[in-house]
């Protein structure tokens, strides 16, 4: 352990894996922000503690499950010659639930249902919550996956993981605030869910979309959409003078 905080390697294996750990989290920062988005404020705040949480125990139990999470690799069956395993099931059924579950946002948004409206605070809370630790099952296998072919040290794998949830915590809030207020980011939002649900399911199926081509998309889109909200803003503020 000791010897390791002495390793330049080390230290730039945890640096390497904490950014792609943080880039990987933000999927479950914006799926989260969405889902909380109803809540009230109380509410949303235990809810993104709760699913944030949820995301930082998973990721260390599967960790120190390694044996088992390397076995998710393993063929299962082969599909017109093509091998299937455990990890290619969860990131199908993760893509179809984010498809679904983004087109049924996208609804509620347009049609303006509020059947949801009647639904007890509590009820609506444990759904949300439910949600959220599926959501967390699924990005937790794909980033841990991902922390064992970039690292080899267990010790770097839990600090660049504790790291990445805490900045996604702190990110959190911020964002569930900022997409609760703008209706048209929410929708953005939405949209960038059903983008990585199709990549979750192109991965499942043998084809692997480059995340940097997604993220580059979200971060042009965010970037043109905050441009939209300044506008409007200043021109908000110009009306209210005159």
């Amino acid at each position: 352990m000791f010897d390791l905080l002495t390793d330049p390697n080390a230290w730039a294996a945890l640096a390497t894996l904490t950014v792609m750990e943080i880039v990987l989290g933000i999927d479950n920062v914006v799926f989260i922000s969405i889902l909380v988005s109803r809540l009230p404020a109380s509410r949303a705040r235990i809810a993104r503690q709760i699913g944030l949480g949820l995301a930082l125990a998973f990721r260390i139990a599967f960790l120190f499950g390694l044996t088992w999470l390397m076995g998710l690799t393993a063929t299962l069956f082969d599909v017109l010659g093509e091998p299937v395993t455990w990890r290619d099931l969860i990131l199908l059924g993760g893509g179809l639930f984010l498809l679904v579950k983004g087109t049924m946002e996208i609804h509620r948004g347009i049609e303006g249902d509020d059947h949801g409206a009647a639904t007890a605070v509590n009820a609506a809370f444990a759904v949300i919550v439910a949600q959220i630790i599926v959501i967390d099952l699924i990005f937790s296998v794909d980033s841990i996956i991902t922390a064992i072919g970039m690292a080899q040290h267990i010790e770097i794998m839990i600090t660049a993981v504790v790291i990445a949830v805490a900045v996604m915590y702190l990110a959190s809030g911020p964002v569930s605030e900022f997409i609760k207020h703008h209706p048209t980011t929410k929708m953005l939002a939405l949209a960038f869910l059903l983008l990585i649900g199709v990549a979750l399911i192109a991965d499942g199926a043998g084809f692997h979309i480059p995340r940097g081509y997604i993220y580059f998309a979200m971060a042009f889109s965010a970037a043109v959409e905050f441009v939209n909200v300044m506008a409007r803003r200043r021109q908000l503020a110009r009306e209210q003078r005159y």
